[in-house]
């Protein structure tokens, strides 16, 4: 059966039924007599599947989009799977979300379907940020938990992030058994959406209390933050919920000159100031460098809509601003923190990152004496990680290269509250050391190699949008390029088969990660490419590094600048293959 066919018989299936409301049934009729089929078929060719980062689409009508049904599916089939296995079992959930339009009504939604089918639900009464609800599923004792929200997506979308027991995003096999649960349904008639009132209490401010406790516990540098409590730090929460957590946090550590973006502070899901509320956009950052050029700030924070990525921005040696990568932000962080370990931490202790963050930072790590471990991408795989380790070695940090970082074990996602903390921390720190966070930047590069990487995002939306994605990969895994940029590709990692083959020695050996749709490329002069669809959003990632040896500050411009040139030469061609 055809996309289109498909998405008809669908369509058709909702219009039959007795739970979908009339103003959903209209819009389904419109879009079946639309003499283009394509908004039909975007909307009901396919179900909403859990990714990297849960259930996330465009809200409207259609299985494929989010909406009362999906979601309430979505829940149904999460009840159904906790019942399942946990019988005998007072089961309780934890709910969060944050400032998109109809996030608050979804999580409504989401606690009575729990409450309905006799599940606990302690519910935030206000928007909070994603991380409060990874560690309230702990604190409070949860099976489970759901976020609602769609990150840092432009505003058509909304999502439904799941969490297991351990505070962590729903990892295989719950993932998919979740799903299967969800197919198994049958109808929305056998959703239960009528609540049990009794079953729903609201969170209190203890648990968020208890959170702020913990990031103070773990924060270095605290003589520095006393002494430097003054400088200027600019934030934005770019309209998400960050406002209610970011401030009272630096506030707690005792930062005093903390300047808000007040244009971008009142949480609104229509992000009236920005294109899209992305912290790794430089458009998205505007308001924020303005006004850290009017205060003189020592730093820039800004953090996505649910507050678990942070953009940074930081003066370079000229006084003028400009925003570090996720690579160069998570580098520096870490650095900080591993040089402020003691050595039995050190021994003891272990980081981690994924597969597509720059390797400088395992490099640094390797210099320590700090064991690094890879992980897939998606912070689920290092919250996996980390239950694997328990009681053999200490958790200290770990980040990925799209602004999301995690320090110390109590959140089990990516967290960018206690972030903002270890950069203000951070920036104190240099501050009061005499130097800038870009004299620190340099000089890791000097000590360790210029790592420089680069993103090129290419978007594909839709059905065609999909199937051109899988085309594109296809071609890279069974006729791989011989050379990038005039490079020798040396190796070649296929994630999928998880084999890993040296084109030298004609060689392979078994990747030990599960299997994932990445494929990794190492040039001769140890470049490497990583390509991978995104599992949240219609695109395909193509994934830049290349490094160097930086002899001295001085050299700092030059060799960026050889860097830089590198980097276009490989994208140019990657967009030609």
């Amino acid at each position: 059966m055809d996309l289109l066919a498909q998405s008809i018989a669908r369509a058709h299936t909702w219009l039959n039924s007795s739970v979908v409301d009339t103003d959903s049934k209209d819009s389904i009729k419109k879009l079946l007599s639309d003499t283009d089929p394509k908004k039909l078929i975007d909307s009901f060719y396919k179900e909403l599947e859990f990714g990297t980062g849960g259930l996330r689409g465009i809200m409207g009508i259609g299985s494929n989009c989010m909406n009362k049904y999906t979601l309430g599916a979505a829940t149904q089939g999460l009840a159904n799977y906790l019942k399942k296995s946990l019988p005998n079992k007072e089961i309780k959930v934890a709910i969060a979300y944050d400032c998109r339009n109809n996030s608050a009504l979804f999580a409504q939604i989401a606690a009575d379907v729990f409450s309905a089918n006799g599940i606990f639900v302690h519910i935030f009464p206000e928007l909070r940020p994603t991380p409060l609800l990874s560690f309230a599923i702990r604190h409070l004792h949860c099976d489970s938990g759901v976020v609602i929200t769609a990150s840092h997506n432009p505003k058509e979308y909304n999502g439904y992030k799941a969490y297991w027991s351990d505070g962590a995003q729903l990892v295989s096999p719950h993932d998919k058994n979740v799903i299967k649960e969800v197919n198994a349904i049958g109808g929305f008639e056998n959703i239960n959406f009528l609540p049990n009132a009794s079953k729903i209490s609201r969170i209190g401010k203890e648990v968020e209390d208890s959170y702020y406790e913990n990031v103070t516990r773990l924060i270095p540098a605290k003589e520095s933050i006393k002494r430097q409590h003054s400088i200027p730090l600019v934030y934005s929460s770019l309209h998400g919920s960050g406002i209610t957590m970011v401030p009272e946090c630096l506030s707690r550590l005792g930062f005093t000159n903390l300047v808000i973006v007040e244009e971008q502070a009142a949480p609104d899901g229509n992000f009236p100031t920005v294109k899209s509320p992305n912290p790794e956009e430089q458009s998205a950052m505007e308001l924020a460098l303005k006004k850290a050029n009017a205060v003189n700030a020592e730093l820039v924070m800004a953090t996505d809509p649910d507050t678990d990525r942070v953009g940074i921005g930081i003066k370079d040696k000229s006084g003028n601003y400009f925003l570090l990568n996720g690579n160069q932000a998570f580098s520096l962080m870490m650095w900080f923190i591993m040089k402020n370990l003691t050595d039995a931490e050190k021994k003891n202790g272990y980081i981690a990152k994924t597969i597509v963050t720059t390797e400088l930072v395992d490099t640094i790590a390797s210099n320590m004496g700090i064991e690094c471990f890879n992980t897939l991408t998606g912070f689920k795989f290092i919250a996996e990680l980390m239950g694997q380790m328990e009681g053999k070695k200490t958790f200290v940090a770990a980040g990925e290269e799209s602004y999301g970082y995690m320090v110390g074990d109590f959140v089990r996602d990516k967290d960018a509250v206690s972030a903002c903390a270890f950069f203000a921390a951070l920036a104190a720190s240099a501050k009061d050391e005499g130097h800038t966070l870009y004299d620190w930047l340099v000089q890791m590069y000097v000590d360790y190699g210029f790592y420089k990487e680069g993103l090129v995002n290419l978007v594909r939306k839709g059905a065609e949008g999909e199937q051109e994605i899988k085309r594109m990969m296809e071609k890279f895994r069974n006729s791989p390029p011989v050379q990038i940029a005039g490079k020798n590709i040396v190796r070649m990692l296929d994630y999928k088969t998880r084999i890993e083959k040296n084109m030298v020695s004609n060689s392979e050996i078994a990747i030990p990660l599960p299997k994932s749709d990445v494929i990794q490329f190492y040039l001769d002069d140890g470049s490497k490419i990583s390509v991978r669809p995104s599992g949240t959003e219609p695109k395909i990632k193509f994934y830049i590094s290349v490094h160097t040896p930086l002899n001295s500050p001085n050299e700092f411009d030059s060799v960026n600048k050889r860097l830089n040139t590198l980097i276009e030469e490989i994208q140019k061609e990657l967009l030609t293959q």
